[in-house]
């Protein structure tokens, strides 16, 4: 490859020009120039083939065609925590770094689960909806009914920086805290009080399941009938993980069945979702379109998170965001 004196990059979306100004500084930039649509296959394919580094987003799939399609490609710098659209073993195989930004999202995905949890709880999108449709009438005791938040228990699957971020707020709302992980985390407990507990009992015992677990092969699929099945009758469910932890036609007839009694949601089994989805036919439901991170903050600070992380490795700097190899 005809070297430069910098090195090349491929961006595959236009990112805030903080973000941008580092990759120009630093690096000779080609990229999808578009803000709103994903780049197709085939310019992926075509834009990776003369690079060293690629930044990427979640909505690229990022697999060994893409490898073997860029003989020169020494580091991949996803825009997101989670990287499950990365096959991390076709990287491993050619000794590529994966980086990713961790940590600067983890207040404002806490933040919009409990934005879901209360407006499913409370039953705000049916009201406003009631509203709209102009049948919001004189007061009776039962109208627009919903489920208390403060002081009940509150469970969360999966006890990372997000999960414990939710657990946290839930001390405000004077809430029993309980959690699933895969391994006992003793300074969590020992710091709010938190309890470990089997996700069996854990959905059985919780008012609000909070899920916010990483996507792997363990836990693809990981809730569906016979988890809903255990749950209260009065509770909610919320996931701001992954899509695919859910099984949604699972979950559908569960909400329809009474068990949970409602959801929040802000990502699905396959993005996006249309108006014909059959979550949209179920009342009790609160959906958001996987906005977890989607503050002018936080966005900005993934970005030039994400672009610092590809400036580092290829230059051979230390960054403190590498994903381990498995």
């Amino acid at each position: 490859m005809e070297r430069t004196a910098k090195p090349r990059v491929f961006v595959t979306r236009r990112l805030p020009e903080p973000a941008m100004a580092i990759l120009h500084e630093h690096c000779a930039v080609s990229l999808w120039d578009n803000v709103e649509t994903p780049i197709p296959r085939d310019e992926l394919l075509r834009g990776v083939a003369m690079v060293e580094g690629l930044l990427c987003l979640i909505t690229d799939r990022i697999d060994s065609e893409v490898v073997a399609a860029a003989p020169h490609l020494r580091a991949v710098s996803i825009m997101a925590v989670g990287y499950d659209n990365i096959d991390r073993a076709a990287l491993a195989a050619r000794g590529i770094t994966l980086t990713n930004t961790p940590d600067v999202l983890t207040e404002t995905t806490a933040d919009l689960a409990w934005a879901l949890l209360l407006a499913a709880a409370r039953r705000v999108v049916e009201g406003q909806k009631m509203i709209e449709r102009g049948e919001w009438g004189p007061w009776y005791p039962l109208q627009m009914v919903g489920q208390d938040i403060y002081g009940r228990v509150l469970g969360v699957v999966g006890a990372g920086r997000i999960g414990q971020a939710v657990l946290r707020r839930g001390r405000g709302f004077a809430m029993q805290l309980r959690y699933h992980n895969r391994r006992r985390n003793p300074t969590l407990e020992a710091e709010i009080g938190a309890e470990y507990r089997t996700l069996d009992d854990l959905l059985s015992e919780s008012d609000v399941v909070v899920v916010t677990a990483p996507l792997t092969a363990e836990t693809r699929g990981m809730f569906g009938a016979a988890q809903f099945a255990r749950m209260k009758p009065t509770s909610i469910f919320v996931n701001v993980a992954r899509g695919p932890l859910v099984r949604e036609d699972d979950l559908v007839a569960a909400l329809r069945a009474g068990r949970p009694w409602a959801a929040g949601l802000d990502v699905f089994e396959r993005e996006p979702i249309g108006p014909d989805h059959p979550l949209l036919t179920v009342p009790n439901v609160v959906l958001t379109p996987h906005v977890g991170s989607a503050t002018v903050t936080t966005r900005l600070r993934m970005a030039t998170l994400a672009a610092e992380n590809l400036v580092a490795v290829l230059y051979g700097r230390p960054t403190p965001h590498i994903v381990r190899h498995e």
